[in-house]
């Protein structure tokens, strides 16, 4: 027969990982908000005071800051590779590399710290690497498809993406509200630019060389 005082202990269990769920909840939620309100490098023991929890807490949940940084981006990561994998399954290929543009954009805007995250600071941890290698892969694979459908010029280079990628960072960081509106009509100029039967795609003569870069590539030059 049980004694009184582990029978108490039992229905305590439940009640400290449900308590444990909460913390971690707040945490995500208090990280987040000072990521896009601070810069990915605000102090973790201001997330705790933000979260209502002790850093103490916080490094139970969290033993390092990129290990949080992963956790509150985990979905954005996600979610670019599911735009990635849609936008190859289109059936109309500029019409998917169109819509993955402009969704990457808008998510760079939705999370103004997923930028740095994503290229800078979590950049070498565990399955970073594969993961931009899968992106790249195919984000590669897109631009040969929609170049075959004849609907993108034979130049572009999935290395234009990154700079793109780059830029809307630049935009999002300099121009706060206005960005959204800004990064609209940036992309929508160069992506008149971008078609094969875009008038000024011979006129100009050849572009410039295709600079040596990557998804992986950004967070080295930061």
């Amino acid at each position: 027969m049980a004694s009184p005082g582990s029978q108490k202990a039992e229905p305590g269990r439940p009640a400290q990982r449900s308590d444990a769920r909460t913390n971690r909840a707040r945490i995500i939620a208090a990280a987040r908000a000072s990521f896009a309100d601070r810069g990915i490098d605000v102090p973790l023991s201001a997330i705790a005071r933000r979260a209502g929890v002790g850093p103490a807490t916080l490094y139970r949940h969290f033993a390092t800051r990129d290990a949080l940084l992963t956790e509150v981006f985990a979905g954005q990561l996600a979610a670019c590779d599911a735009l990635l994998d849609e936008a190859l399954q289109d059936p109309d290929p500029w019409r998917g590399f169109c819509v993955l543009l402009h969704s990457v954009a808008m998510l760079q805007v939705e999370e103004r710290a997923f930028t740095d995250a994503l290229l800078t600071r979590l950049a070498g941890t565990e399955g970073h690497e594969r993961l931009l290698g899968a992106a790249e892969e195919k984000l590669r694979r897109l631009v040969v498809k929609t170049q075959r459908a004849g609907q993108l010029r034979r130049d572009f280079d999935p290395g234009d993406v990154t700079a793109l990628i780059a830029a809307n960072g630049g935009l999002v960081h300099t121009l706060g509200d206005e960005a959204p509106a800004a990064i609209r009509r940036q992309l929508a100029y160069l992506l008149q630019a971008f078609r094969a039967d875009s008038p000024g795609a011979d006129a100009a003569g050849p572009l410039p060389p295709v600079p040596q870069i990557g998804l992986g590539h950004l967070h080295r030059c930061r």
